[in-house]
């Protein structure tokens, strides 16, 4: 096991932090529905948009990132325009003012302010909470699933299991540790609703900055004595019909993936990703934690605020630890470990590189971030998952005049289901 006291410790530590989150903010999110789903409209936008940034954070897409990166280096930068580009761009000049003004707690609700009550918009409305807890409970999954099998890289079962009082098969590990890292998350996020999840997700964006500053200068400093052997095209962001860059004197294995993954033909890839990301942005929010936060601003004036922000503070610091990773995983490819199922895993890039290359104390302070990175995530989604079974189900068709109390019962019972 490569994981000493120390970073034990930090990971301890940071766990403990969310919990005392929690706790602090519970009386304070039990006033009312408004309290527990929007922070009572109090928080301010910029604590709004860091959280906003360290939700998209998340360890599965930064993994995916890291590959891309490393497979078609700066030309990799357009593959974001995918969604999220867009999206904040859509939101901040007109999106979010539109979605604010309405006054309404989930996007579902907000089906009423864009087409009306009659029998159209009420299909409607049942149908987004459908897609919304569908798609909520899907990622929360998704997440679950992949932060048990990255963090048994650093903690292996072999270690763990003699002090286990029961016996839990290989293929199930993965939900051991996903069920134990998740559960820190429930807790506050049931606890202390959105103003408990947009303080932690402060607090762990901090923690990302200095995880990503930390691998960036790591990469830089095995800069100094090591060159980065890369194909032609590789630095240059820009490129013609076809995506014109070849491994095969490097990495053979390289030009597999490209082929796998569709996009040699670049141009057309390029223009699918530009309308792509247009049209879906044009169509409306998601009802997800984004809206879910651009609903909990104080107005329609820093709703727009804080989406402008969003990509400002997630982009540079997000790149900053993609392209230390993305370094490090080329100077030194034939020392990682890729394997999987005997067939090299480029996703495996992020933790090899963590597992080989990064020293002891900032190992447990990069996979607090990576934790961070995680969890929260999974507390935005699963907040969101709550406000639309507590808002559009439960007070919109068995019991309007809840109490504040029956409110808080609600919330808890489905956050921990």
């Amino acid at each position: 096991m490569i994981l000493k006291w120390i970073d034990f410790a930090i990971i301890l530590l940071y766990l403990l932090s969310t919990i005392a989150i929690g706790l602090v903010l519970k009386k304070k999110a039990e006033k009312n529905k408004a309290a527990y789903l929007l922070g009572s409209n109090e928080l301010p936008w910029y604590m709004l948009g860091l959280s906003n940034a360290s939700g998209m954070f998340d360890i599965s897409g930064t993994m995916w990132l890291v590959t891309i990166t490393f497979v078609y280096g700066l030309k990799s930068v357009w593959i974001p325009w995918l969604w999220p580009v867009f999206n904040q761009i859509f939101l901040m000049v007109f999106l979010a003012s539109w979605l604010r003004r309405s006054n309404v707690t989930t996007g579902a609700e907000w089906i009423g302010t864009r087409f009306g009550y009659g029998k159209g918009a009420s299909l409607s409305h049942n149908i987004v909470v459908v897609f919304a807890l569908m798609s909520c409970l899907g990622f929360l999954a998704y997440g679950f699933v992949g932060l048990g099998k990255f963090m048994e890289i650093f903690i292996p079962w072999e270690v763990v299991s003699p002090y286990i009082p029961f016996a839990v098969p290989d293929k199930y590990v993965p939900h051991l540790y996903g069920i134990l890292f998740t559960a820190f998350s429930v807790f506050y996020t049931i606890l202390g609703g959105m103003v408990s999840v947009v303080w932690a997700d402060v607090f762990q964006y901090i923690i990302m900055a200095i995880s990503a500053v930390v691998i960036g200068i790591i990469a830089m400093l095995a800069l100094q004595s090591n060159q980065m052997v890369v194909p032609d095209g590789w630095y240059n962001p820009f490129f013609g019909v076809n995506l014109g860059m070849d491994w095969s004197n490097i990495l053979v294995e390289v030009n597999a993936k490209i082929a796998s993954d569709g996009y040699s033909l670049f141009s057309v890839f390029f223009m699918l990703m530009l309308f792509k990301g247009i049209l879906a942005s044009a169509a409306g929010p998601a009802p997800n934690y984004d809206m879910q936060k651009v609903l909990s601003t104080r107005s329609p004036k820093e709703a727009a605020k804080m989406s402008g922000l969003v990509s400002l503070v997630l982009m540079p610091i997000r790149y900053i630890m993609i392209a230390g990773f993305v370094v490090l995983g080329i100077i030194y490819f034939k020392k990682l470990d890729l394997l999987v199922g005997q067939k090299i895993d480029f996703e495996q890039i992020l933790p090899s590189v963590m597992h080989e290359f990064v020293p002891t104390g900032m190992l447990g302070l990069m996979l607090a971030g990576l934790l961070a990175a995680f969890i929260g995530t999974f507390s935005g989604t699963l907040n969101a998952a709550q406000a639309y079974i507590v808002n559009d189900i439960y007070l919109k068709h068995f019991k309007p005049n809840a109490s504040n109390k029956q409110v808080s019962f609600i919330s808890y019972t489905t956050g921990v289901l």
